[in-house]
């Protein structure tokens, strides 16, 4: 049972990686216009 649930910890947590190098790329040119545009 506790290598089960090791399992399916490592699928969340590879999942939750993959969204991350996702994601950040996106909140940075998010951020980045932010910027532009208060800066104007």
């Amino acid at each position: 049972m506790a290598a089960n649930d090791m399992k399916s910890a490592k699928e969340t947590y590879s999942g939750f990686i993959s969204a991350t190098k996702v994601a950040i790329p996106i909140i940075a040119v998010i951020t980045l216009i932010v910027v532009i545009l208060i800066a104007d």
